[in-house]
C-alpha cells in the first residue's frame, strides 16, 4: 500500500511539473499573439491612411533592412 501511495505522489508531482510548463508556454504564446494583433492593427491603420491618400511621415516608418 505504501509503495502505491508513493508511486501516485511521484506521478502527481510529474503531472504538476508538466502542467506548469504548459501554463508557461500558453502565457508566452498569448504574449506573442497580443504583439502580433497590435502589429496587424497598426498595418491596418497604415493601409487605411494610404487608401485615403493621407500623407505619410517617412520618419515613422522602419527601413527595410530592420
Amino acid at each position: 500500500m505504501e509503495s502505491r501511495i508513493s508511486e501516485l505522489e511521484i506521478k502527481l508531482g510529474l503531472a504538476e511539473d508538466h502542467l506548469e510548463a504548459l501554463n508557461r508556454t500558453v502565457f508566452r504564446q498569448q504574449q506573442q499573439i497580443d504583439i502580433l494583433q497590435a502589429q496587424i492593427r497598426e498595418l491596418a491603420k497604415l493601409m487605411h491612411s494610404a487608401e485615403l491618400g493621407e500623407p505619410r511621415n517617412p520618419a515613422e516608418e522602419i527601413p527595410p533592412h530592420y
